[in-house]
């Protein structure tokens, strides 16, 4: 079991989300966050004084699959976000020790759905 960790541009969600689908992986989590890679935040000029604000906001998805959907959620998710660009993201897949389906009880891979 492997929990995948995207982080997006939010004009993206949809995309990736549609990849997703096609890829028959439906369960996600999202959340909107702050932050910035090598890009190092945006640069701004106001009333002619160049500011630059260091967090950006970004979309993390957070996905628990079992190993045989690894390779097809990782596919989904840079089909979908890719723009070829600085900023596009990162994807982090961590090992899952557990998985605990609350409703039954389920423990492990047939948790996960």
């Amino acid at each position: 079991m492997k929990l995948v960790i995207a982080i997006i541009q939010p004009h993206k969600l949809e995309d990736v989300k549609a990849e997703l689908y096609k890829a028959d992986i439906n369960l996600i989590t999202v959340s909107e966050v702050l932050g910035h890679g090598r890009q190092m935040g945006v640069t701004e000029v106001y009333r002619g004084v160049k500011e630059t604000g260091n967090l950006l906001r970004k979309v993390r998805l957070e996905i628990g699959v079992n190993d045989t959907f690894l390779q097809p959620t990782i596919d989904a998710i840079i089909k979908g976000a890719r723009s070829s660009e600085v900023g596009d993201g990162k994807i982090f897949v961590l090992d899952m020790k557990e998985c605990i389906r609350i409703s039954s009880g389920e423990k492990g891979p047939v948790a996960i759905g």
